[in-house]
């Protein structure tokens, strides 16, 4: 079965099948690393998250998109995440 995308205005999202929900949540962090593996479950975030094959608009560069439900978790994404 084919997968949705979900168009906001700053990115086109292709959904992770292992998101539970398809929420994109108002805390984001693009990574603009496509192919860089992203374990959110290993980071024992707090909060919802949600992960998505990105491309920007503003430039078409492709990535990621992580969303979170709380900014908290955020902050320690972007500590935690070294791409590979």
């Amino acid at each position: 079965m084919a997968t949705q995308t979900i168009q906001t205005d700053l990115y086109k999202l292709y959904p992770s099948p292992r998101n539970t929900v398809r929420d994109v949540f108002g805390h984001q962090v693009f990574v603009p690393h496509p192919y860089a593996i992203i374990d959110l479950a290993a980071m024992e975030l707090a909060g919802k998250t949600t992960l998505f094959a990105a491309c920007r608009l503003s430039d078409m560069k492709m990535g990621q998109l992580v969303t979170f439900a709380l900014a908290a978790d955020q902050a320690k994404f972007e500590r935690l995440f070294t791409p590979d």
